[in-house]
């Protein structure tokens, strides 16, 4: 299914990006298909290991654009097609797709083990960095993020899934948050908005 979405975005996606580079409003901004938050005093910072046990932050990554999402391995639509989305957005940019970082942070540190972050984000890209923590620092991330997920009781202890917030924060090369991306906007309107970002000069 990741794959098909993949391949049909490619098919479609190189006349929007033919066209994103010259995308402006009337006051000279960039026309963005997501929701512009530039600016926001929210979403600045994320500190938390990866799957290699190493605390990664969004310093780290300074110099490219990024993405961030947080969700679950066990996700069974919104996280796959989310991070399916992400991936062929960046097949869609070209070479200049390797100056997107995702990041994905997991909401259920009980299941979602390095092993299986690991396993799970390189099935959607080779460089898609998995973060994750305890129920404390899983908390305090969703809260400086005004991400929202709550634990929804299955069948069994183990069969519960995740209501969680369903969209991406976007960083420019500098580390400033730029976009909030809402789940279903497309990988060509993504890579509309990131190649943007990739394209635009340094702010002051």
């Amino acid at each position: 299914m990741a794959v098909l979405k993949i391949r049909r975005a490619l098919l479609c996606g190189a006349a929007v990006l033919a066209l994103a580079g010259c995308d402006q409003v009337g006051n000279g901004a960039p026309a963005f298909k997501s929701v512009d938050i530039t600016g926001a005093d929210y979403a600045r910072e994320l500190n938390l290991p990866d799957a290699d046990g190493q605390v990664r932050s969004l310093a780290d990554f300074r110099g490219k654009v990024v993405v961030v999402f947080f969700g679950f391995t066990q996700c069974p639509d919104v996280c796959p097609t989310t991070l399916a989305e992400l991936a062929a957005a960046k097949q869609l940019l070209g070479p200049a797709g390797a100056d997107v970082q995702g990041i994905f942070v997991s909401v259920d540190p009980a299941r979602d083990t390095p092993a299986v972050l690991k396993s799970y984000v390189g099935s959607f890209g080779t460089d898609i960095v998995a973060l994750h923590g305890d129920e404390a620092q899983i908390k305090a991330a969703a809260k400086a993020f005004k991400v929202y997920y709550a634990k929804v009781p299955g069948k069994t202890e183990t069969t519960y899934t995740i209501d969680h917030t369903a969209a991406s924060y976007v960083y420019d090369r500098q580390g400033r948050v730029r976009l909030f991306t809402r789940y279903g906007t497309g990988p060509e309107a993504l890579a509309h908005d990131l190649k943007i970002l990739l394209d635009e000069k340094p702010r002051g």
